[in-house]
């Protein structure tokens, strides 16, 4: 595999902008790769996960690319990685080797884990204090083991790993889990969660750069149904403004995962409050959100302007 021809600098650029498989060609990944060229020039790559063979020589650890030439790692990396195929052995390797060589990645490691399970962020927000909504979910035992111990009924069902809203029913009340037990995936674990019926088909995104809410949306379901995911052709309602306690909890909950760059999901409550529904660290948004993007330039900017650690 080859990585596309770019206008941007090479593997020696000062700030990349990392692509996991499956993401390098999102409509968000092209994107960014135009704005970060337009801006950074050649200080800047677009480069892909296939491209780095990470080594350690002489108790030193080694970044080369396929052809075996040296890399210097970049001092910024923002990642854009696939949420349901991420593995410790894989993408999460290379940001832990790349942070050792001292890149600032974007965003930190141990936010971009918590925010891959579903329940890792879960257990998070709950211990800072924030809404969350009633969840259930098993390790080792077996899906009639957990439903026979009890869910909410009705329940909103998610995979632990899942994006776009694939994996994600509303299941009116146990009986019918039992009856669907065996078409569910055993290869994760599934969360049970407590149903807002306030919030049926629609949701408050936030997106949150560097500790701030710089753009916000209600997103509404395409057809009456309970995912309001845009992939799914739920309809966007630009809001920046509208909603200030529901953008100060979008603060609030990225602060506490780590995120430096989130996409943060709010449920409406019947009284007018939120409940945190989910954060994502591979946040994507549209063209009716133009916020984003300068917001991540001017982050990026931030870090390459303070004084380089070497």
């Amino acid at each position: 595999m080859e990585a596309p021809d770019r206008p941007d600098g090479g593997l020696d650029a000062e700030l990349w902008l990392l692509l996991g498989h499956g993401v390098h060609d999102s409509p968000v990944a092209r994107l960014l790769r135009r704005v970060f060229a337009e801006q950074f020039g050649p200080r800047f790559a677009a480069v892909h996960t296939f491209q780095l063979l990470l080594g350690v020589s002489g108790g030193r650890l080694t970044l080369h690319d396929l052809a075996g030439r040296a890399v210097r790692p970049p001092r910024v990396a923002c990642a854009r990685l696939p949420v349901t195929t991420l593995t410790n052995d894989r993408e999460i390797t290379l940001l832990r080797h790349l942070r050792a060589m001292g890149a600032e990645v974007l965003n930190p490691i141990e936010a971009v884990l918590a925010c891959a399970n579903k329940f890792w962020q879960l257990q998070q927000l709950a211990l800072a204090g924030l809404p969350v909504p009633d969840t259930r979910t098993y390790t080792d035992a077996r899906l009639d083991e957990a439903l026979a111990a009890g869910v909410p009924e009705p329940c909103v069902v998610k995979s632990v790993r899942g994006q776009g809203g694939s994996r994600v029913f509303l299941a009116p009340d146990a009986a019918l889990l039992a009856d669907l037990q065996g078409s569910l995936r055993p290869d994760v674990p599934y969360l049970f969660q407590h149903y807002v019926r306030h919030s049926h088909g629609r949701d408050l995104r936030v997106i949150v750069v560097d500790g701030r809410a710089v753009a916000a949306a209600v997103r509404t379901s395409a057809d009456g149904g309970l995912k309001s995911n845009v992939a799914l052709g739920g309809s966007v309602d630009p809001c920046p403004g509208r909603y200030p306690e529901g953008e100060e909890l979008a603060v609030r909950a990225a602060k506490e995962i780590g995120l430096v760059i989130a996409g943060v999901d709010l449920l409406f409550e019947a009284d007018g409050t939120f409940t945190v529904c989910e954060v994502n660290a591979n946040v994507s948004w549209g063209e009716r959100m133009p916020e984003v993007a300068p917001a991540l330039v001017a982050a990026c900017a931030a870090r390459l302007a303070r004084p380089s650690a070497s």
